[in-house]
């Protein structure tokens, strides 16, 4: 048995000292990831919401998250709405008007804007530039003016807002849908 768990750490320590050999490879994004869309979104600063109370015209009207993840809602006060759902939101804000407010609130939330997403690497026109529902890591690239004549055309790396880990995305055989807020880094090919 000590044989067994022998090899294999050595056999682990040996695949990642030659993975870090083999010029600093990074982790292929989840096929959860992949398949992520929106129906999971957190919301962060730089959304913008629109928030309908139903029969109360002076609560309806457009919100901005703040850089501190929170909003500000007329008689309630702030409301945490940074790394929340939309559903969640929507909850806290029924229950919270419910303490007398209003009589059987009926709220609805949506999210007007998007916070914007970022290219940048070896495309022709690196920057910010805004989230459009369904845009793939592909598309992106288109928008950012396709690759320049050095990039590497095989695959990109895409790190979420929700993490601080960079995924690479092989461009040839997966479409991965980008998300609000995400960075997409199209680094140079090796001759």
């Amino acid at each position: 048995m000590r044989k067994v768990l022998a090899l294999a750490v050595v056999a682990a320590l040996g695949g990642s000292i030659l993975g870090g050999c083999a010029g600093g490879k990074v982790a292929p994004v989840a096929q959860a990831d992949v398949a992520r869309g929106l129906e999971s979104y957190r919301l962060g600063a730089g959304d913008k919401l629109r928030i309908t109370v139903y029969n109360e015209p002076a609560l309806t009207g457009e919100y901005n998250i703040t850089p501190g993840g929170a909003i500000a809602f007329p008689l309630i006060g702030v409301i945490e709405a940074g790394s929340r759902t939309i559903d969640a939101v929507t909850a806290d804000l029924t229950t919270r008007l419910a303490k007398g407010y209003v009589n059987d609130p009926r709220v609805s939330v949506e999210v007007l804007n998007y916070r914007p997403f970022y290219i940048l690497g070896e495309v022709n026109r690196p920057g910010e530039y805004p989230f459009v529902a369904g845009l793939t890591v592909q598309q992106a690239v288109a928008l950012a003016g396709g690759f320049t004549y050095r990039a590497n055309e095989k695959t990109a790396f895409l790190r979420r807002q929700s993490t601080a880990i960079e995924g690479s995305v092989p461009l040839r055989s997966e479409q991965v849908a980008v998300l609000p807020g995400d960075t997409i880094r199209v680094g140079e090919r090796y001759f």
